[in-house]
């Protein structure tokens, strides 16, 4: 397990480079793991992005459909991969659980 430290916040990763805890994730979080990721800081349109993710897997318990995160956030068809440069790098900076290795092969093709 990995730690990383961010503006004073302590930030615990797993071996993957995943938030250990989706619980503890926040704006924060959010600009520690981007940068981590090359993509920081976060712009108010990946935000937005971000939180539908989490709101959508804590409602379903799964990945969304890439094209209805961008409708539900009034965002051009393409918007994750535009904004994230894939749907793996938004759900990593989204905080949420590494996805089987299934639907990383699905969303990277």
């Amino acid at each position: 397990m990995a730690v990383i430290e961010y503006e004073g916040a302590t930030i615990e990763l797993d071996d993957d480079g995943y938030l250990a805890d989706m619980n503890t994730w926040n704006d924060t979080v959010a600009n520690a793991l981007a940068e981590r990721e090359g993509l920081s800081p976060l712009t108010y349109d990946q935000l937005d992005i971000l939180m539908f993710m989490r709101q959508f897997y804590q409602k379903h318990s799964f990945f969304p459909i890439v094209h209805a995160v961008c409708k539900n956030v009034r965002q051009p068809g393409d918007c994750v991969s535009d904004e994230f440069m894939d749907p793996v790098t938004a759900w990593k900076i989204a905080g949420l659980p590494k996805p089987d290795d299934e639907v990383i092969a699905y969303l990277k093709r």
